[in-house]
């Protein structure tokens, strides 16, 4: 369900209240009724029923009922009834100059706030929930199918021919320079196109195994550009059980490369920090405009996984001296 506020939800719910007031103030022109109940009984009804409708909407199901506390759901509800319904009614009760010897006491007062409440809300309430519902049904096709593409862009990148080609330029030197690391060499490229092909359906992954990927990645880059960049990662949590978007670490990482040249010998020093709830990747920047293409496609296409996977957000910070993005951490075992 799209849980956000737009213009047409205001839309919707003025057209219902522009049909109900004109049925109402039939009626009321039919018993003569008070100035003062137009001018007070219809704009605190709009704000009555709209806060049920919101509070109910925005706060009771994604808080109470996602969460399967349905003890604490009626309690909740009951109680958002009896207060707004009371205080609609309280004032409806004088506007109208009634009798407050028939003002409804103790147990009477409870079941009708809970009839009129309900009675006053659930046209309006179902209206502005089914419209929710779709408009959440359709983000959620558009963000799947963008998930979809971006899944595609991943995989053609992760078999890009210039990163297959520059790797077999790399072992191809060190073949003659060094035998025990070409050795090497092969055996972490091979487990990461091993890695690719097996997570290529997957939309995430445990960070356990994407650590281990990203550490044999940082390898094929120290081999091939030797001290222009240093990695390093540190752990302050146990990463079992905690997942982020398959190849996340290693998109962030190619960008480092990709838009990072060492200046005067004094390396592009990357730190991944992985704590409770994100992982963060802070790399330094050189003053060297590249010449690839901008931050902007990897980075957009992994704040779009993150729509479909969480509702956490991706945070960037970019200063003059520093690149630094943060990604949240999964934890479906919390989550379910």
């Amino acid at each position: 369900m799209n849980k956000k506020i737009n213009r047409t939800d205001f839309l919707i719910l003025g057209v219902y209240f522009l049909v109900s007031f004109i049925i109402q103030g039939k009626y009321y022109i039919e018993r003569d009724a008070l100035l003062r109940e137009y001018l007070i009984d219809f704009p605190v009804e709009i704000i009555s029923v709209t806060s049920v409708i919101f509070l109910f909407t925005f706060w009771l199901i994604p808080k109470v009922v996602v969460q399967k506390k349905y003890v604490l759901f009626i309690i909740y509800g009951v109680l958002i009834l009896l207060i707004i319904s009371g205080i609609d009614y309280t004032i409806g009760f004088w506007t109208g100059a009634n009798d407050w010897a028939k003002f409804p006491k103790g147990i009477d007062f409870v079941l009708q706030m809970i009839s009129l409440g309900t009675q006053q809300s659930a046209f309006p309430f179902a209206l502005f929930l089914t419209k929710k519902f779709y408009e959440g049904q359709t983000e959620y096709l558009k963000i799947e199918k963008q998930q979809k593409e971006n899944e595609l862009k991943l995989l053609r990148s992760q078999i890009d021919p210039h990163f297959l080609f520059n790797n077999l330029n790399t072992l191809d030197a060190l073949i003659d320079r060094d035998t025990v690391k070409a050795k090497e060499y092969i055996n972490r490229l091979s487990l990461i196109y091993r890695y690719l092909i097996k997570t290529k359906d997957a939309e995430v992954m445990e960070l356990a195994e994407e650590i281990e990927l990203a550490e044999n990645y940082m390898f094929l880059i120290k081999t091939r550009f030797a001290t222009d960049y240093d990695f390093k990662i540190e752990k302050k949590i146990d990463i079992e059980d905690k997942f982020i978007p398959t190849g996340a670490i290693q998109t962030l990482l190619e960008n480092v490369v990709k838009h990072n040249k060492p200046v005067d010998g004094s390396a592009i020093k990357t730190v991944i920090y992985i704590d409770e709830n994100e992982l963060t990747v802070v790399n330094t920047k050189s003053n060297i405009i590249s010449k690839n293409e901008s931050f902007g496609t990897g980075l957009e296409n992994l704040k779009t996984r993150y729509k479909f996977l969480s509702d956490k957000e991706v945070v960037i910070i970019d200063t003059e001296e520093e690149f630094k993005i943060a990604i949240p951490i999964i934890n479906l075992v919390e989550e379910n």
